[in-house]
Formats: structure tokens, C-alpha cells, sequence
């Protein structure tokens, strides 16, 4: 090869959108090489990514010379394993290109499942989601029991992050049935994570029972690198427990492998449970320096999730006691990133962290904090000063109070009117006569399809399945066998709402409907409603009936319990 041909190659290891479109020979020193040759040199360079390169080109248009789907997806994976962070989405979403053309659903499942994990890897942890539901569809159509249950194990990975516990233990203990006979790394794997489910679902015992086995099968099938993370879980699991000595013996042991290992997500989260330790022992100088360590990785490597938000909440109160303003501000900061970055890479998990400051209130708090840095000092502080303070504190305490007395009148008269259209509306449609609205022609999708589409959600609402969890345009789509961008135009077009408000708009619905015809319903907790109306969450479930009706269920409720019988 000589000198140019190598710069070319080393500089498409660093643009891989000109890949495709430069690269169009493989150096001549290749040209003879097989597939086999050229991946295992691959993987022996593979930590020297400008050498590995030139093998994972080479790799690559040798497949597309002979056009050889199942060779380019692997081409493009060993390209994804160079890249860097979002790069890596670039090459998943060619793998899944490629393997289209070959009509093998293992193979388009594996590409999908490949491009779950890189959004996993980013932590975007709903099209991670979505990737994994697809790529389960093709796969559930063979038998390929390994992909089978790799699908399963990205799922309970993602359910394990959001919180949906038991179900990410029913998915982990069948991969661990599997793999336990079949890979032992995966096995491994789901032990480790089946023992963290254990622990947030409060089975302290299980989670013990588990970290056990799993120590004593790493050192039995010689993966002792594992070691080091059933220790950790142990150790978390040991605070749960409240045995704060034996969990930071634990903790401790395991930190310095994990580090060593590159794994700054274990390791930060070693760091908080160290922290919360020495501060539930009420030793917080001890604790202050672990939290800081877990915001130090949090600002290298913007990582964080949701019980390492509370390190902040802690800094914040830690020194707020020592009376460090610049300190508190600069871990309100933080703490309000945090929330960002949460909230950017999935929305739908910052609604189960358990705040103590929200946003609102950091922001006035940050104010309130530059303002008193900038302006105050602790020598110009003065009686005289307190009692303006106290003063204007009591005037807009009084002022608040004849503000929210004026808003909660307003606000219940407004309630009222919208309770009044909302039994009106289903009046009317109870006494309306049923008609069929004929629909124009749908632009780029035949009749039949539409008809089609149009019975399928008629035999939906008919058979009440949305009150079934976990749907989505993706997941309805596969119910009703057709693709997300038909059913998607169909459903603005037909029912004038996207997929979210339609299920939700159904379910409330189908609860209000309820609540007017059974009276016992009307005494049911809300969590008792959510469940009743296909709600995952009593959260979700209020914030779907306000959005749908402009009232909360409990002033529904209340008024629903006047009218006579």
C-alpha cells in the first residue's frame, strides 16, 4: 500500500460520511484477502483505531464488490466499533440499509438491535426502546434463540433504567435460564443486573442470594473481571439494609477495578453510594468528597441518571449549613444540568425522579443567591435590615395569599364551566345517531389500505385493547401489521390526533364513562383509576385527564358525587 492510499484511509477512519463515496478500491496488499483474514486482523488493531481502519474499509468494499448483505452489515459494524459516540448512529442506520436488501429477518433484527444499543450507549433510552420492539418483530420470526433472548436482555436493561422493575426481572431470568447453558459473559450479565432489580424492588435477601452466585460463578468460569461488580451491587444492596460498614467495605473493594475497567458509569455510581454512607452515618465531611467525585464525572462525561441526581440536592444542602454561597450556586447550576440532560435524553424518566428542588425553585434560588453574593456582606448585615426583610416578607406573604384566594375562585368557576361542556358533550354523544364520516382520498396510500386501517382502529376502540399497556405508534403498527408512517397519516387524518393523545384520549374516555355509570368507582384511589383506565402510572393518568378535559380528576370527581342519583 503505499503512502497515499494509507492517508486516504486514515482519513475516512475520521470522516465516515465521504466512507461510502471515496473508497472506491481496496489496496492492492488486500485484494486477495477473504473476509476471515481481513477480521481478524481487524480485532487484533482494533485499539489502534487508524491502523484498524484500513482492514475495516478493505472489509467493507470487498462486501459491496461482491454485494454480500450479510458481509456489509458486518463491515459497517466493525466500522461503528471505531467511531465515536453519535458517529456510531451513522453506521448503525447503514447496517439496517444493507440488511434490508438481503430479506433475512435475523439479520435485520440484529441491525436494529445494533442501533438500540448505540442509542442505549447514549443514553437515549427511548428510541433505544423502540429500536429493540422492531428488531424483536423480525426476530421473533426465527429461531434464533440467542437473538431471541439478546432482544429480551436490551429490553429489561431499558425497563431496569426507567424503573419498570418487574417486568426487567421476568426478561432477565429467562436470559439467565439461556445463557447459562449457552454464553457465560451474557449470563454473567443478567445476573448482575437481575441482582439491581432485586435491590430496588426492596428484596434485600434475592439481591444477596444472587450477588453470591454470581461471584462464585465468575470465579468458576474464570471471568473474575466480573468480581468487581457483584461486590459493588452487594454493596448497595448492604445500604439498603442499613448496614452502612459492611456496604462501604464492599464499595470500596470494588472501586478501584471498575475504574480501572473505563467504566465511569459504575464508577460514579460506587462514589454516591459511598457518599450516602457517611451521610446517613452522619459523617457528611466524609461524604461531600465522593459526591464531588460524582460530579466531577458528570462534567467529563456529562453522565448522570436519576438516583445520582440527588448527590447535588445534597452538595447543595451540605453547603447551605456552611453558609458557602458561591458553592451552593455552583451545585444549583449543576443540579439544574442534570435535570437538562435527564429530560433530553428521556423525557418520560424525569417524571420518576423524586425531587426536592424543581426547576422552578433552583431558578429563584440561583437569583436570590447571585443577588446576596453580589450585594451583601456579612458586615453591612443590621438589625434594621432584618426588619425591612421581615417586613417585606410578611407584605408578600399577604399579597400571595389575596392572589391565590383570587386564583382558586377563578380557577373553580373556570373548572365548573368546562365540567358542564364535558357532561354535555357526552350527552350528545349518546343521544347522537352513529354515522360514518366519509374521508377523502389519503394522498400515496391506496384505498384499501385506508379501509383497512380505518376497520382496525373501529375493531380497537370496539374490543376497549387500548386499555392494554405500553402502546405506541410503533408497537400498534406491528398489532395492526402495516408500517408507523401509514397508520401514523391515518390516524391525523381520521382521528385528528397523533398516537399518545389517541390511546390517551380513549382511556379517559372510557374511565369517564365509568365514573358516570358505577358509583363505587367514584370512591377508587387514583392509582386504583390509572390501573382501571390502562395507566402505567397515577402520574401519567392526572396529567393525561387534565390535558383531555381541562379539569383534574378529584374536582371531576367531587362534582360527579352532587348530582342525584
Amino acid at each position: 500500500m503505499n503512502r497515499n492510499t494509507l492517508l486516504l484511509f486514515l482519513l475516512l477512519s475520521h470522516l465516515p460520511a465521504l466512507a461510502q463515496k471515496n473508497l472506491s478500491r481496496i489496496p492492492d496488499s488486500l485484494q486477495n484477502r477473504n473476509y476471515d483474514y481481513l477480521d481478524k486482523r481487524f480485532y487484533q488493531l482494533k485499539r489502534d483505531s487508524a491502523a484498524a481502519s484500513v482492514y475495516a474499509y478493505a472489509f467493507l468494499q470487498k462486501a459491496k464488490n461482491e454485494q454480500n448483505s450479510k458481509q456489509i452489515v458486518n463491515g459497517f459494524q466493525n466500522l461503528m466499533l471505531l467511531s465515536p459516540g453519535k458517529i456510531r448512529i451513522i453506521y448503525a442506520d447503514s447496517m439496517i440499509n444493507a440488511s434490508k436488501k438481503s430479506s433475512d429477518n435475523a439479520l435485520i433484527g440484529s441491525a436494529y438491535l445494533t442501533r438500540g444499543t448505540v442509542y442505549y450507549g447514549l443514553k437515549m433510552h427511548q428510541p433505544a426502546m423502540d429500536n429493540y420492539l422492531i428488531a424483536n418483530g423480525y426476530i421473533s420470526k426465527t429461531k434464533d434463540q440467542y437473538l431471541i433472548h439478546k432482544v429480551k436482555y436490551c429490553i429489561a436493561l431499558t425497563k431496569l433504567y426507567a424503573g419498570f422493575y418487574d417486568e426487567a426481572v421476568s426478561l432477565l431470568s429467562e436470559c439467565a435460564d439461556y445463557y447459562s447453558k449457552e454464553d457465560p459473559r451474557p449470563y454473567l450479565n443478567s445476573l448482575h443486573s437481575l441482582g439491581l432489580c432485586y435491590t430496588k424492588l426492596g428484596d434485600y435477601g434475592k439481591s444477596a442470594e444472587i450477588n453470591s452466585l454470581g461471584i462464585s460463578e465468575s470465579k468458576t468460569r474464570k471471568i473474575e473481571e466480573m468480581v468487581p461488580y457483584f461486590t459493588q451491587s452487594e454493596g448497595i444492596n448492604e445500604y439498603f439494609k442499613k448496614n452502612y460498614g459492611t456496604s462501604i467495605k464492599n464499595l470500596e473493594s470494588s472501586i478501584e477495578p471498575i475504574r480501572e475497567n473505563n467504566d465511569f458509569g459504575n464508577e460514579a455510581v460506587g462514589y454516591f453510594y459511598l457518599g450516602k454512607n457517611y451521610w446517613s452515618l452522619r459523617q457528611k465531611e466524609k461524604a461531600v468528597p465522593y459526591f464531588e467525585l460524582v460530579d466531577k464525572i458528570f462534567r467529563d462525561k456529562k453522565y448522570v441518571r436519576a438516583d445520582l441526581r440527588q448527590a447535588f440536592e445534597l452538595l447543595i444542602s451540605f453547603y447551605k449549613t456552611k453558609k458557602d454561597l458561591r458553592k451552593q450556586l455552583y451545585y444549583i447550576d449543576q443540579l439544574l444540568k442534570a435535570d437538562t440532560v435527564l429530560t433530553e435524553t428521556n423525557r418520560y424518566i424525569i417524571g420518576k425522579i423524586h425531587k426536592q428542588y424543581d426547576t422552578q425553585e433552583l431558578l429563584h434560588e440561583k437569583e436570590r443567591i447571585s443577588a446576596e453574593n453580589e450585594s451583601m456582606t456579612a458586615e453591612l448585615i443590621s438589625e434594621k435590615r432584618y426588619d425591612i426583610i421581615f417586613a417585606a416578607v410578611i407584605l408578600i406573604l399577604f399579597l400571595i395569599l389575596l392572589g391565590a384566594n383570587y386564583f382558586h375562585k377563578r380557577t373553580k368557576r373556570t373548572a365548573k364551566k368546562r365540567y358542564q361542556a364535558l357532561m354535555d358533550e357526552f350527552d350528545a354523544k349518546i343521544t347522537a345517531p352513529k354515522t360514518k364520516t366519509v374521508k377523502d382520498a389519503i394522498k400515496n396510500i391506496s384505498p384499501d389500505t385506508v379501509n383497512f386501517l380505518l376497520r382496525e382502529l373501529d375493531n380497537f376502540e370496539k374490543n376497549k385493547r387500548f386499555l392494554e399497556k405500553d402502546w405506541n405508534l410503533t408497537s400498534l403498527s406491528a398489532a395492526f401489521n402495516t408500517n408507523p408512517k401509514y397508520l401514523a397519516i391515518v390516524l391525523e387524518d381520521s382521528r385528528e390526533k397523533g398516537i399518545t393523545n389517541y390511546i390517551n384520549g380513549l382511556r379517559i374516555e372510557h374511565i369517564i364513562t365509568l365514573l358516570r355509570k358505577e358509583h363505587k368507582l367514584r370512591g377508587y384511589t387514583y392509582e386504583a383509576l390509572a390501573v382501571e383506565s390502562g395507566f402505567s402510572t397515577t402520574e401519567r393518568f392526572t396529567k393525561a385527564f387534565l390535558k383531555k378535559t381541562g379539569i383534574t380528576p378529584q374536582f371531576f370527581i367531587e362534582e360527579i358525587k352532587k348530582e342525584k342519583i
